[in-house]
């Protein structure tokens, strides 16, 4: 039997094993899927996982169950891409015919002295429990700092809030504004919602150490109790250890098929993959079914036939009432988008599940 391998059962990955199994996987092909973990997480999610307003049973898509798909659990050491190899740290390698590497991200500490060691995430399952565990343990009144005022650090400070009306909230960020890479519209509405909620907001800090609850602002200090990490993702480590073209965030250069180009069989998708598109789980999924195609099309020895990744656009939430969107270039606030996030969210884990 050849050995179809999918390493990382995200957004990406998964939409690649759901649309082979739904239509035409050969007789003679196993589809493997491995992950850490025995679901998915909705990482789009992690933010109220975090801040204590979900559980993580309501953000877990469990994997398909069918005859032809393997299911495999353990922790990835690296890929022999000249072997042909899957290097695990605890168990026998696994040889595959056609690869799949959607090992999603992790967070970019932008060489910041102690910005690891003293700062929460929210990239992983893991590392969020462990982030709304050191949350919850603040006591009233007690400061958190979140650096990065882009999307996961807006919606992470609007859920704290919801969940914590005791605490001082602020968000820490490089630009001129949280939202800065969106238009001054939105930025004004999370502006105001921010100051409505009395949340602090401090742009153009430039971060040059943290140590325990001290963060250094060049000669500035600012205390805090916890520190949540948002300010940046680089390829999984994994990625980052292969020797193969990339661009400047360190994402695998690919061809139009979603291949490496000297390794036609293998198929980078995600946040690993160099695309001109930002990373986000509605990109990995377009191509995940684009990858699908090619594969299909590989195995019947035809051409693929590929057309442009289209996306819908972004949302966003500011709690459990209220948000943001931006749908092609039109802007929108308030309940509706919160509404129309929380109805992709219901799909996104009645189509998996």
């Amino acid at each position: 039997m050849k050995k179809m391998v999918i390493l990382g059962g995200g957004y990406g990955g998964l939409t690649v094993a759901t649309e082979l199994l739904e239509k035409d996987l050969p007789s003679d092909t196993v589809l493997v899927l491995i992950d850490r973990m025995p679901y998915q997480g909705l990482k789009t999610e992690y933010y109220a996982l975090a801040a204590g307003t979900i559980s993580d049973q309501d953000i877990r898509v469990q994997f398909p169950v069918d005859p032809r798909l393997i299911l495999k659990y353990g922790e990835v050491t690296g890929v022999d891409l000249e072997q042909k190899l899957i290097l695990f740290e605890n168990d026998e390698p696994l040889s595959y015919d056609w690869l799949v590497i959607g090992l999603g991200c992790v967070d970019k500490y932008h060489n910041i002295e102690g910005a690891q060691q003293f700062s929460q995430s929210i990239q992983t399952m893991s590392s969020t429990r462990k982030t709304y565990q050191a949350v919850n343990d603040i006591a009233p009144y007690g400061q958190v700092t979140i650096v990065g005022g882009g999307l996961s650090g807006v919606e992470m400070a609007a859920e704290l809030r919801e969940s914590r009306a005791d605490l001082n909230i602020r968000i820490l960020d490089r630009g001129g504004s949280v939202l800065s890479a969106f238009p001054e519209k939105l930025q004004r509405f999370v502006r105001d919602w921010m100051m409505e909620h009395d949340i602090e907001m401090r742009s153009h800090v430039g971060l040059t150490r943290l140590e325990g609850g001290i963060l250094h602002n060049q000669q500035e200090l600012i205390y805090t109790d916890v520190t949540i990490w948002t300010a940046g993702i680089q390829p999984s480590p994994i990625v980052q250890k292969l020797q193969l073209p990339k661009d400047s965030q360190g994402r695998i250069i690919i061809n139009e098929y979603h291949q490496i180009h000297d390794y036609p069989e293998v198929y980078v998708i995600g946040d690993c993959a160099s695309l001109p598109l930002s990373p986000s789980a509605q990109a990995a999924q377009g191509q995940g079914k684009q990858i699908a195609d090619v594969l299909r099309a590989v195995w019947r020895n035809e051409t693929p036939r590929l057309g442009k990744i289209k996306l819908k656009g972004v949302l966003g939430s500011l709690g459990k009432k209220s948000g943001f969107a931006l749908l092609g270039k039109r802007p929108m606030t308030g309940i509706v988008p919160r509404a129309i996030k929380s109805g992709v969210l219901w799909r996104s884990k009645r189509h998996f599940g």
